[in-house]
């Protein structure tokens, strides 16, 4: 490999900038806004659901992305998101991002942004040499730019980008489906024990809310929270690590994670097909089914049905829109981390429908959750097979 090696600021088009700031109370509408959960749990961000933040018109003049861009984690809890980067792929509607983000768009005549997206995830990347480490592991913004960075001619960049964006176009083609795939099932589960349009409701009385036959019971009937401490160092080093940036919003397949050795703390065992909830800011809708044995961040609450014949419906109350609401009602108005109060949830009644209904929508929705599981590891396959790709094509190993 004989790459020439400059500072990343002279790819630059335009100066690096960090995103806006805005405060829960004013979020909700306006435009999309890609947070760090976004940025974590996407390596290409493209028409995915996002919150919604006001922005005048100079901050929509100058603080948009663009297709091309790539945006950088500047804090990360654990040392290995640090500097995280990820790939703008699609920004149809004005799309702006958060005050921990460091967004850089380059010159697209010297420097192709989806080689560099690859760059940034290779081995020769010197990027953890800017990390400094505090409460959280950060980069700033005047250390990246002054990043040393091999550039290779842009024709071998695109050819690089084209080998490795074939994996991730198949990723994506997954993700699509998933997202597909659950729509399908929340739908199912919304005329059902929402709306109460069942098998047979035309025959069934309801009385203040609750259809015949049914019950309302608290929570903690349906599920309980399982509390299993473990200690990293005591586990095999590439154990399945989730934490809150590991959980995609509004999507119940968690088919990311990272390793108990990028974590020192203790962190909650669960087991595959336990659910998690994501109790910080929960209105963020992080709420899935693990698909591996694993270990959990403690700001996820590790979630098992009492008993088997209700996972399917505990698994889409818990990730309701109903619930979420309800949960991030109950957090501390004011609070620096605002976290759901389970405690309160457990005593929170909610309806059971009747065995005969349980059975009914677990015999549609476990053929859906199967093929979520599918897809998903499909996609963790295709992840690790580009993974060991990239530093190959990095380190010239494989010609292009």
């Amino acid at each position: 490999m004989n790459w020439s090696e400059i500072e990343f600021e002279k790819l630059y088009a335009s100066p690096s900038k960090n995103g806006l700031t805005r405060p829960t109370r004013v979020r909700g509408s306006g435009h999309k806004m890609i947070n760090m959960g976004e940025l974590f749990a996407n390596d290409r961000i493209g028409d995915i659901d996002m919150e919604l933040v006001p922005m005048n018109d100079k901050e929509l003049s100058t603080m948009r992305v663009e297709p091309g861009d790539l945006l950088f984690a500047r804090q990360s809890l654990v040392l290995a998101g640090a500097g995280k980067c990820s790939l703008v792929t699609k920004a149809d509607e004005p799309t702006t991002f958060e005050s921990h983000i460091i967004r850089v768009r380059l010159k697209r005549e010297i420097a192709d942004p989806a080689f560099f997206h690859y760059y940034f995830k290779s081995p020769i990347c010197r990027i953890r040499s800017i990390v400094t480490q505090g409460v959280q592991a950060g980069i700033r913004g005047n250390d990246l730019k002054k990043l040393k960075v091999h550039v290779p001619p842009v024709s071998e960049q695109r050819r690089i980008a084209s080998i490795l964006s074939a994996y991730d176009d198949l990723i994506e083609n997954n993700r699509r489906r998933i997202q597909l795939l659950e729509q399908a099932a929340r739908l199912l589960y919304r005329e059902w024990f929402v709306h109460l349009r069942f098998p047979g409701h035309e025959h069934v009385t309801i009385t203040d809310g609750v259809p015949e036959g049914w019950e309302k019971v608290p929570l903690s009937e349906l599920c309980t929270d399982v509390r299993e401490s473990a200690n990293p160092k005591d586990l095999a080093p590439d154990t399945a690590y989730i934490g809150l940036e590991h959980i995609p919003m509004r999507s119940i397949t968690l088919n990311d994670w990272g390793m108990s050795s990028e974590v020192n703390s203790n962190k909650f065992k669960f087991a595959e097909g336990d659910i998690l909830f994501g109790k910080i800011r929960p209105y963020f809708h992080k709420v899935g089914f693990t698909l591996v044995d694993g270990i959990a961040s403690s700001d996820a609450i590790v979630i098992r049905p009492t008993d088997s014949h209700l996972y399917h419906y505990v698994l889409f109350l818990l990730s309701s829109d109903e619930f979420v609401a309800l949960a991030s009602k109950t957090v501390r108005e004011g609070s620096k981390m605002p976290r759901a109060d389970w405690k309160f949830l457990l005593k929170s009644e909610f309806k059971c429908p009747s065995e005969t209904l349980l059975d009914l929508f677990d015999d549609a929705v476990k053929p859906i959750c199967g093929q979520l599981r599918n897809l998903a590891l499909h996609s963790q396959q295709l992840t690790q097979a580009r993974d060991l790709l990239l530093p190959r094509l990095m380190n010239g190993e494989v010609a292009v």
